[in-house]
Parts: structure tokens; C-alpha cells; sequence
């Protein structure tokens, strides 16, 4: 408000729990409500992991999947019918560089991100007869915020004691501009990220056997790393 020429009924605060799936249709027609449509979801909700696949708890595993891709699912299929009656309208979807490639560490994270990707994919191909409505998929690499602070770990009672170092991390504004720009544009999906997280992208895309080499070498260290507290 105080840098805009937007007013107090230009903006609406509404709490939500992605996990909560039976509030979402109240969330979103109280959206619709206040401003009579919607034109724009950006789903980015959503938690990492920093664990173990041996040592981490499989409701661990649940509670990933019910919250990054289960509710992102739920919030949009609600979002999705008000759009399709008006034939037009975005919906971003925040995934990750995990949702095309594997990382040690986080094994729930990656799985949840291609579950994302698979399915935002192939709702696009269910929306032939709706050419106005976007499907848009963002895969950002390390991204100063707090989603490390925020991680699961092995057990869902635990949280990680070192975050580590967040400054060589692509700042957020960064992020949210290039996010905007391929919104802008319609981009079915944008990798957004520095080097050489960006260069391994497109061996995994393109070089798969040279990905797989040194994933398993970067994840080795990773690994050592955790192990000892870095």
C-alpha cells in the first residue's frame, strides 16, 4: 500500500492450510467473493527434506506428498473450475531443479516435484479446448528463503540443527522477477537458477549417463558433509 497506487480492497489476507483440503473450495470462493474472479494461482506452498532415504521415517514420506503435492492438487482443482468457466487464467506452480533430476537428501522432496511436474504436464494436455489458460511450471534452483530452516528431516518431531550458509543462494527477488517474466509470457516451464546448478539441468536433460556420473560424485560429498554436521 505505501508503494503502489493499490487500495485496502485491492488486497485480501487469507489464511491456509495446504494440508486442510476440505477448506480450499470456502478459501477459494471467499477470493471470488471479494474480487469477482481470479486470474492468477501461484501455488508455492510446500517443505524440503534433509534426511536419509534408510533413516527417515515413512510418514515422513506422507506428510511430504499430502502437503507438496496433494494440496497444491486440491487448492488447484478448485481454483481450476472458476477458470474454466471463464475460459481464461494462469496457474503457476512453483516446482524445483528436483523435479527433473535426483538429489541425494531429499528423495520425498524430488518425489513430490515430479509428481508435480507429471501432473501439471498432463493437465496442460487436458486443456487443449481452453488455449487461454496456462499451465506454467517453475523449477528454481537454491533460492535464499527459509525452506531450509523448514525441512523434514527423518522423523516429522524433528528439526534440522545447522542450515548452513544461504549466501551463495540466488537471491529471492531475483527469483520472483524471473518467475514473473515467464508468467508474463506463458512459458510452459522455466528453469531458474545459477550456475553450475542450471549447467546440471541440461546434462540431465540432455546427457543423462554424465548427469548420473557426477550427481553420484556431488552426492557423495553431500552426503560426507551431513554426516558431519555441515
Amino acid at each position: 500500500l505505501e508503494i503502489s497506487n493499490l487500495s485496502e480492497k485491492d488486497i485480501l489476507v487469507l489464511r491456509l492450510d495446504l494440508t486442510d483440503r476440505s477448506s480450499h473450495e470456502a478459501a477459494t470462493n471467499n477470493v471470488l467473493k471479494h474480487f469477482g474472479k481470479i486470474d492468477v494461482l501461484v501455488n508455492n506452498g510446500g517443505r524440503s527434506q534433509r534426511s536419509l532415504f534408510v533413516d527417515t521415517n515413512l510418514d515422513v514420506y506422507s506428510a511430504i506428498m499430502e502437503l507438496n503435492y496433494l494440496g497444491t492438487i486440491s487448492l488447484t482443482k478448485h481454483v481450476l473450475n472458476h477458470m474454466i468457466q471463464r475460459k481464461k487464467g494462469k496457474i503457476v506452480t512453483v516446482s524445483s531443479v528436483m523435479g527433473i533430476m535426483g538429489a541425494p537428501l531429499a528423495s520425498g522432496y524430488c518425489a513430490s516435484k515430479h509428481a508435480l511436474q507429471g501432473f501439471f504436464n498432463s493437465l496442460r494436455t487436458e486443456l487443449t479446448d481452453y488455449p487461454e489458460i496456462s499451465i506454467i511450471n517453475i523449477c528454481p534452483g537454491p533460492v535464499q528463503s527459509k525452506i531450509i530452516q523448514n525441512v523434514f528431516t527423518e522423523n516429522l518431531a524433528k528439526s534440522i540443527e545447522n542450515s548452513g550458509d544461504q549466501s551463495h543462494k540466488m537471491p529471492t527477488d531475483r527469483c520472483v522477477r524471473l518467475t514473473l517474466v515467464s508468467t508474463a509470457n506463458d512459458l510452459k516451464e522455466a528453469w531458474i537458477s545459477d550456475h553450475p546448478y542450471l549447467a546440471v539441468c541440461y546434462l540431465w536433460q540432455y546427457a543423462p549417463t554424465w548427469a548420473w556420473w557426477l550427481m553420484n560424485r556431488m552426492g557423495k560429498r553431500r552426503i560426507q558433509n551431513f554426516k558431519s554436521g555441515v
